[in-house]
């Protein structure tokens, strides 16, 4: 008895060629479990390589800029200077050597808070237009243009080493331009993962989704600070090399939307949209009808409930937490740990402690929000948690290696557990908000005004680091501290609503169990 002939595949011409290439050879269409599965990890690899390639200049920092005193506004145990590593024939120099012009002068330390805030400005700005173009785009055709010019212009940083160009504007030019490249990223990897994923879960999946953004930090660190012994320019052009390789892998391979291949949600999928009730509220596909799918304004995002108090709070708590992934490794390397300095490669290492913490931190947020259901909540009482772990982490982190190691991990817990959730689970949230008219097309822009606002204050936190270490790290710590308070406080008026929400409930539940008692 013949087989029957196996069935014809149909692709929409959105159809990644690598999806195409290994649905022909299979015959078969991947579950939508599968789908999910690979989304998640696909968008997940291609976010670790954006944080990666982002993490570099604050590894490199201290061997383009080693004459900076360790002493300069530590006043702890300054004597012990004397003992660090020194490089052979440079007598100048007790940590690196003779550093890198024109990062190397008595100003070396306010130009790398330039390129920082060079980088941080033109992404914020970019976050904008990337939002608002990621909308309107082929997802997968603008976050493979993202990564590719990522990796070239990271690269071209880095080349400045073989070329021993000492021009500080190079230098700017091409970190302005990776800024740029890089803004293409996180509203188009929120998008993608908001198509096929509904609400609930949503902040547990997403909060160790967004695991990425530590593991990118801890991955950039670690490449970055095994590769200075062989030249700094290494540290930046092999990351660059990196996020390029996975940028082609995005083009071959992710489905940017379970239409792009057709794939057929299953009643028994875990968090599909029609297991939860989402198709009417909640939308994440693509409906035919013209209405549905016109892209939401940028003004119109701003008006969405939420929108605004979110984007305002992650302005702060960025400015917290990029203060640290620029600035960690250099305060580490700077501040006498156990009465000892540590090398900028060990210090390097050492920094990636606080990503370890940031991701439990963010999926620790995302999974008691989901309990909560109080994204607002949660977030505010994360922000205020940040303000004693900066204080124990500035006090008594320098007593020894595992009081540093036990305050950076809580630090880095309290500060990357907010930012984590804000970015993903809260964007995704208002992105299909009720007040959309089931608008599907504004995941990528609303993602963009929130986290574009939040690298305002990114860009900001990084700078004035730049110049108040300059006099004090104390001071450096305080501006944190407060930068953590008004956070919280910014939520002030969403927490109230969620606690009388929480508590309206709690009447109705106990009316509801008096009545049912009364009838019996």
């Amino acid at each position: 008895m013949g087989s029957l002939p196996e069935p014809e595949i149909h692709f929409s011409n959105k159809t990644p060629l690598g999806i195409r290439f290994i649905q022909h050879v299979k015959r078969s269409k991947l579950s939508f479990r599968s789908h999910q599965a690979f989304v998640l990890i696909v968008t997940f690899f291609a976010y670790t390589c954006y944080h990666a390639a982002r993490k570099t200049t604050s590894v490199v920092k201290s061997a383009l800029d080693p004459q900076s005193s360790p002493e300069v506004g530590l006043n702890i145990m300054p004597w012990k200077a004397l003992n660090l590593e020194s490089s052979p024939g440079n007598s100048s120099s007790p940590i690196l050597g003779n550093g890198w012009a024109p990062f190397n002068g008595v100003d070396g330390t306010e130009l790398l808070g330039d390129l920082d805030v060079a980088f941080l400005a033109v992404y914020a700005v970019g976050m904008y237009f990337s939002g608002h173009l990621g909308d309107r785009m082929n997802l997968r055709i603008f976050l493979t243009i993202g990564m590719l010019g990522t990796g070239l212009f990271t690269s071209l940083f880095g080349v400045g080493y073989w070329l021993k160009i000492h021009s500080f504007y190079y230098f700017l030019v091409f970190q302005m331009l990776a800024g740029l490249l890089q803004s293409t990223g996180w509203p188009s990897v929120v998008a993608v993962v908001g198509n096929w994923f509904g609400k609930s879960k949503r902040g547990l999946i997403m909060g160790i989704w967004n695991a990425h953004t530590s593991i990118g930090n801890i991955s950039g660190s670690l490449i970055a600070s095994s590769l200075l012994s062989y030249g700094w320019g290494w540290s930046f052009v092999v990351p660059g090399l990196i996020i390029a390789f996975v940028g082609l892998v995005v083009f071959l391979f992710l489905p940017v939307s379970p239409e792009s291949v057709r794939a057929e949600q299953e009643d028994d999928i875990l968090d599909s949209p029609r297991k939860n009730g989402e198709e009417i509220r909640e939308p994440f596909l693509r409906s035919d009808s013209d209405d549905v799918d016109k892209a939401v304004g940028f003004i119109e995002a701003w008006k969405i409930p939420g929108v605004a108090p979110f984007a305002l709070c992650l302005f702060f708590a960025k400015l917290v937490a990029y203060t640290f992934l620029y600035w960690l490794p250099f305060y580490i390397s700077h501040t006498a740990i156990d009465g000892k300095y540590l090398s900028s490669g060990a210090a390097g290492n050492l920094s990636t402690i606080f990503d370890i913490g940031g991701v439990l931190g963010g999926v620790l947020a995302g999974h008691i929000s989901d309990r909560l259901n109080a994204r607002a909540i949660t977030a505010a009482s994360f922000m205020y948690g940040a303000i004693p772990a900066l204080y124990l982490y500035r006090s008594y982190g320098h007593v020894s290696l595992g009081m540093n190691i036990m305050l950076m991990f809580i630090t880095g817990m309290f500060v990357n557990g907010p930012y984590a959730l804000i970015t993903t689970a809260v964007s995704a949230d208002l992105g299909t908000h009720s007040s959309l008219k089931g608008s599907s097309r504004a995941l990528a822009t609303v993602t963009a005004i929130i986290d574009g606002t939040g690298s305002v204050g990114a860009a900001i936190g990084p700078l004035l680091t730049g110049y108040i270490s300059a006099t004090s790290w104390n001071n450096v710590f305080t501006m944190l501290m407060g930068a953590a308070l008004v956070a919280g406080l910014l939520l002030t008026r969403l927490v109230m609503a969620e606690v009388a929400s929480k508590i309206e409930e709690s009447r109705l539940h106990t009316r509801s169990q008096v009545a049912g008692e009364l009838d019996v």
